[in-house]
């Protein structure tokens, strides 16, 4: 087990080795994990409120409705206000604002698509820009200060979600899964949200980061800024002025406004926050690409476009697998490939190499259908494809009782979120499948290795949370303690002296009683049970 190891030996095992392009802050940048969308809206919205002359909010998201108030108040309910009205009402007082939204999915290249969030982001794009703050007699200052990034791949899309404020040079900034939705606003027990008839709730995270990390982080959106505003005006769009979208009824409107400022001013430089025992990355994932322009698809190369894909967020994330000695905890949205993936960054094998070696694996994911894919029926508590095919029908069949997979009902996992040995963690927003590795959606995640007991308390808060409890005195310590907390995924994962019946539900503690016990365990398909038993 690695407590008792020093900062060095961890950054060694579980991190890749640094570069000048993705360097390891240690002991000089603080991590801090945020879960649900609550907490994560509420400290945003204190931010923007906070925001002064000269100072600097830059969004980087794959959607964002401009109608969203960050306090959760909804149209017409008494101090209702946009987030969109507070940035506008920034902006004309001074500050700093920029906005850059993913232009289209599986349209690399050809923002004409209507396919993905495209359309209701242009949309958003086209009311943010236009938007006259209510407290201010002012014009639209925010018209030049939204940007849709259309480059990419023709299978990708642009997936970071990232915001950095600047207040008096000091940087904040948050990496994660979330986007600025509505649908994101929930919190535990997961009450608040409905799906059709059915109680339903969002599950996701973020990190804040500060010091030196925080400046990672905005120059990744610096990239973002400058690759967007370079983009050329013009696409192969037939019979449309390539310059703009047509939104309905042969409306159009500008993709990008030619009067944008190409460039961020200087980052300031941040002085160390003191991190004793932690040391963080920030990692990314781009995929080459070429920017197809004339009829004909001929290519044309700009100097701002990534030519060499980068895959930080892959050796990462394969690194701290193939350092793990007592668990991988992941929590994702699919656990299953998806077209524009690429073998050669897929993760199940690294998985496989760690049950094998007796590593306990555990994934959650989602109880019910994402909305997003078109359903309100519950999803079967069945294993991926993917991860049987690719994992556990290639494990000997002693290994294959260290993984487990669970859904939680009545909700969305939407965390892309990783954890081993009580030591490593990383939160962003790339799911676990190789279109994110590989760079097809572009993304960001930071990473954490620590001494202390950071990655322990953020393991026993979700794995209460999924129990649908409250951490008290009682759980506590049977969830920090990973010997027995492991016994709640799987019975005989439990340590001599403590004998299964001693347990209720799923291994908790006798006398413990979860308001509602949600945790669904997944298993194989009644299908592939009956192949299992013809053979």
């Amino acid at each position: 087990m690695s407590h008792g190891s020093s900062l060095a030996d961890l950054i060694g095992r579980y991190l890749p080795p640094a570069t000048e392009a993705c360097p390891t802050f240690t002991e000089n940048s603080r991590f801090e994990p945020i879960i649900d969308g609550v907490t994560y809206f509420t400290e945003l919205a204190g931010h923007m409120e906070s925001l002064g002359p000269g100072d600097a909010v830059y969004i980087a998201g794959y959607q964002a409705d401009p109608h969203l108030d960050l306090t959760g108040r909804s149209p017409g309910e008494d101090g209702y206000r946009p987030f969109t009205d507070v940035l506008a009402e920034k902006a004309a007082d001074g500050a700093d604002v920029r906005i850059v939204l993913s232009a289209a999915e599986f349209s690399g290249g050809v923002p004409w698509l209507p396919i993905g969030p495209f359309r209701a982001n242009t949309l958003a794009a086209r009311v943010i820009r236009a938007w006259r703050p209510s407290t201010r007699d002012v014009g639209a200052p925010l018209e030049n200060r939204v940007l849709l990034d259309w480059s990419g791949p023709v299978l990708g899309s642009n997936h970071q979600k990232l915001v950095v404020f600047s207040h008096g040079g000091v940087l904040t900034a948050y990496v994660g899964g979330l986007d600025l939705s509505p649908t994101r606003f929930d919190h535990f027990p997961h009450r608040r949200l409905r799906l059709g008839f059915h109680r339903w709730g969002w599950h996701d995270a973020a990190a804040r980061l500060h010091g030196p990390a925080a400046v990672r982080v905005r120059e990744t959106f610096q990239f973002r800024w400058q690759n967007t505003a370079a983009l050329p005006p013009r696409s192969i769009a037939k019979n449309l002025p390539p310059a703009y979208f047509s939104v309905s009824g042969g409306e159009r409107t500008v993709i990008n406004p030619p009067d944008a400022p190409h460039d961020l001013p200087p980052a300031p430089e941040q002085p160390d926050r003191p991190a004793d025992g932690t040391a963080v990355q920030v990692v990314r994932s781009y995929r080459p690409w070429s920017l197809y322009r004339h009829r004909g698809w001929r290519r044309m190369r700009r100097a701002n476009v990534v030519r060499a894909g980068i895959h930080e967020i892959y050796h990462a994330m394969a690194t701290a697998i193939g350092a793990a000695e007592r668990y991988i905890y992941l929590e994702d949205q699919y656990f299953h490939e998806a077209p524009g993936g690429d073998p050669r960054f897929q993760l199940y094998g690294a998985l496989r190499s760690a049950a094998c070696r007796g590593v306990k694996v555990i994934l959650v994911g989602s109880g019910r259908k994402d909305p997003a894919d078109g359903g309100d029926s519950t999803v079967p508590p069945v294993i991926t494809h993917d991860l049987r095919r690719r994992v556990l029908d290639r494990l000997p069949a002693p290994a294959r009782r260290n993984v487990v997979m669970y859904r939680i009902d009545n909700l969305t996992v939407h965390t892309k979120l990783m954890l081993v040995d009580d030591v490593f963690a990383s939160i962003g927003s790339a799911n676990f499948f190789s279109r994110s590795m590989a760079g097809t959606d572009s993304e960001i995640t930071s990473t954490l290795v620590t001494t202390g007991s950071l990655v322990r308390d953020l393991r026993v808060r979700l794995w209460a949370e999924h129990l649908r409890t409250h951490v008290d005195e009682q759980l506590t310590p049977a969830l920090a303690d990973l010997d027995i907390a492991l016994g709640i995924w799987r019975r005989e994962w439990l340590p001599a002296g403590h004998p299964p019946q001693t347990w209720r539900r799923a291994g908790l503690p006798a006398g413990f009683a979860p308001t509602e016990f949600a945790l669904t365990p997944a298993r194989y398909s009644p299908a592939v049970l009956r192949r299992e038993r013809r053979r």
